[in-house]
Formats: C-alpha cells, sequence, structure tokens
C-alpha cells in the first residue's frame, strides 16, 4: 500500500499520525507504530517501509519483539537507518520493558513466585545472556531492592555467594530470592542451578539471611525452586 509513495503523498486517513488521531494507536499496523517513533524516511522511502524493513531485519522474524535482539550496529545496517533512528527504536524497546515492570511491580506478592516472574520477564525473556539477579527483602517482605551479581554462564563456580551475602548486607535484607534467565527460553534448571541454589542457600544460612526461592525466567514462563520442592 506505501510502495515509492513518501508520507505526504499518501491519503490523509493512511498516514500514521493521522489515521492514530482519528482512531487511536490501537488502529496502526505494527509498521506504522514504529514508522511514527522512526518519523521521517530517507530518499525515495518512506518512514512506513523503512519500519518495514526493520521488521523484516529482526534476527528472530518476531517482528516488534525481535527489536529487543537486535544490535545498535544491526539497526544501523539497514539502509536509512542511521545512529539518530536506531537510538530511538532502541529506547522505545527499553521503555516498554520498563514499562511492563513497573505495571507488575505493583502486584509483586514474594509469597507468590507467579507475580515475581510477571516482574522480571519481559526484562529478563529477551536476554541473549544468562544473568542472575538477587533480590532483596526486609523483615516485613517489602521489596528493598536488587542487584544483578553475575552475567554470562551462571553456574556454581562463577557465581560468589560472598557477593550475594555482601549485597543483601548492602541493602540490609533479611531475606533474599534469586532470579536467572534461561536464554534458550526453557526454564528448566541445570544440574549447575541445582548445585548452585544448594551452595547458596547453605552459605546465607551461616549468615541467617535466608534464601526463600530462585526463580528461572524462561519465554513467558518460569520455574520456582519452592514450588517445585526443590529448595527444602
Amino acid at each position: 500500500m506505501y510502495e515509492n509513495r513518501k508520507i505526504n503523498e499518501m491519503p490523509i486517513e493512511e498516514r500514521p499520525y493521522e489515521k492514530c488521531i482519528l482512531h487511536g494507536p490501537g488502529a496502526l499496523s505494527d509498521s506504522e507504530l514504529l514508522a511514527v517513533i522512526i518519523r521521517s524516511g530517507t530518499a525515495g522511502r518512506s518512514s512506513v517501509e523503512l519500519a518495514k524493513d526493520v521488521l523484516e531485519g529482526t534476527k528472530s522474524q518476531e517482528g516488534l519483539l525481535g527489536i529487543h535482539h537486535m544490535s545498535m550496529q544491526e539497526l544501523m545496517d539497514i539502509k536509512g537507518i542511521g545512529q539518530v533512528k536506531a537510538i530511538q527504536i532502541k529506547c522505545i524497546g527499553e521503555l516498554s520493558k520498563r514499562i511492563a515492570q513497573n505495571s507488575a511491580k505493583k502486584l509483586l506478592d514474594f509469597q507468590d513466585p507467579d507475580t515475581i516472574a510477571a516482574y522480571y520477564m519481559e526484562q529478563l525473556r529477551h536476554e541473549e545472556q544468562e544473568q542472575m539477579i538477587c533480590m532483596m527483602l526486609d523483615t516485613k517482605n517489602h521489596f528493598l531492592g536488587d542487584e544483578v551479581i553475575s552475567r554470562g554462564t551462571v553456574n556454581a563456580s562463577l557465581v560468589s555467594p560472598r557477593n550475594l551475602i555482601l549485597a543483601a548486607m548492602k541493602y540490609h535484607a533479611v531475606y533474599i530470592i534469586l532470579v536467572h534467565n534461561h536464554p534458550s527460553g526453557n526454564p528448566e534448571p541445570s544440574k549447575e542451578d541445582v548445585l548452585l541454589t544448594k551452595r547458596v542457600r547453605e552459605a546465607c544460612s551461616l549468615v541467617d539471611i535466608p534464601l526463600l526461592d530462585h526463580i528461572i525466567i524462561g519465554d513467558q514462563e518460569y520455574i520456582s525452586f519452592r514450588e517445585e520442592g526443590i529448595l527444602c
């Protein structure tokens, strides 16, 4: 519909901005939404056509979700996408993750692993490397904050219980919960995950900071060690 036409050559009702004003953002296609972010096209290509090029260039072939996995350089390799447009696209992806996390924060219940998984899902499920996060809680199970303890392969030899304990003490935490992701999308715990959890639990018990749970995030699914009876 938009081939070889500039935005100002389209019928008014087909232009993304005007369409949004008339019908709301829900009426826009993925490429039209992205075109609004990109704002302007380039010689011979409208912003909608550029947006389509971006969506077609995602490695995972998941459209908008695939943008999370594209680097700045990969975006700039698309003809018509310079540094400024690449920054705009990456920032809108980050904004979407933070909106999702802030919405989920209101529902956090540390006795309910489902709410914890929802809080970290958008932050972690797109990551291409494993991350280990330590959540810190006070005596009334109030959320004090969290800290990334490890990036890369998460296993018992690379994650130091000492670093976890130091982070917990910095926040004056009384309890901790571990959260980490599996980039494969499958949250099933490995033998290393189980060994690490036992090692951390034993170390934390020596300083009277109980490990309440270890939650592994996959792609729209998770596993709670406490729910599975692994954390006993």
